[in-house]
């Protein structure tokens, strides 16, 4: 009797232990996905669709107004703007704010392309060698023809500065299709590649829908 309870418990334990791993086995795999997703790396496949639906951070309440009010300055979809700083940095929750190849703050803008390529320093993918007061001062970026732009009024245009970057990003989004309804044009102008065009509208899409 001791030896039938004994197995009977070595058993039980056993299919704990099972269990247990099963789990730790499809939670390691939903976490693959989560990150295959924050990196950009999955594919446009139902799995993508359902790591984007699982691990989707909502909009931060406190950025809508700031979208919309960028947004209605430049005559674009407010939806837009947060289908792209989502793209760009999940919200702002990429640490740094600054790319491996250069990109800087909230809305992830080159050099070059916050000041303006006309900058002398400005060639290749438009780091460029521009000084951090050059970089913010909008009679500069007024001057060589960058979409910088001042959203808060403060004297500076910094790509760091919420407002000032969404304020800039509405500003390029606009020029460049925007406002005259041409989305995908605008997001392919922003970023060449057709995945991001693909994860831009998918969260557009889903914005809108939802708001």
């Amino acid at each position: 009797m001791k030896t039938k309870i004994r197995k009977r418990k070595r058993n039980g334990a056993n299919r704990q232990f099972v269990a247990f791993g099963s789990v730790i086995a499809i939670l390691s795999i939903l976490v693959i996905f989560a990150l295959m997703l924050v990196s950009g790396k999955a594919d446009d496949s139902p799995l993508k669709k359902f790591a984007q639906q699982m691990f989707e951070p909502e909009i931060p309440k406190e950025n809508i107004p700031l979208y919309k009010e960028a947004a209605n300055a430049y005559d674009i979809p407010w939806t837009l703007l947060a289908a792209h700083h989502r793209v760009e940095t999940k919200f702002s929750a990429m640490d740094p704010l600054l790319s491996p190849v250069g990109a800087e703050g909230h809305m992830q803008f080159m050099p070059c392309t916050f000041v303006g390529w006309s900058h002398p320093t400005c060639k290749d993918l438009g780091k460029g060698n521009i000084s951090e007061s050059e970089k913010t001062d909008p009679a500069i970026i007024q001057e060589y023809g960058g979409y910088g732009v001042d959203g808060n009024k403060d004297g500076i245009a910094d790509p760091y500065d919420l407002q000032d970057a969404l304020y800039s990003a509405a500003n390029y989004l606009s020029q460049h299709g925007a406002s005259e309804g041409d989305l995908e044009q605008a997001i392919s102008t922003y970023n060449h590649s057709d995945e991001y065009l693909k994860d831009v509208l998918f969260y557009y899409y889903k914005y809108e829908e939802q708001y």
